[in-house]
């Protein structure tokens, strides 16, 4: 199992997957705003969506959970 971390501090913007969801390598799976950029948060490995730490909105510190692939 694969925990995501957050990179850097800042706001959740968009969900790309839900629990479930089958993911390949570097597949974009959250997207984060800090310092007004788009920061894409890719799977680690192939494998599927265990859980989801966060919501859209989410204001997140770095190395907070985001995500669990299996």
């Amino acid at each position: 199992m694969a925990e995501i971390l957050a990179p850097m501090s800042g706001n959740i913007w968009k969900i790309l997957v839900k629990e479930g969801d089958k993911v390949s390598e570097d597949d974009e799976i959250i997207i984060m705003e800090a310092m007004k950029m788009e920061i894409p948060i890719t799977a680690p490995q192939d494998g599927v969506v265990k859980s989801l730490k966060v919501k859209e909105g989410d204001p997140v510190e770095a190395d907070n959970a985001l995500a669990e692939v299996e």
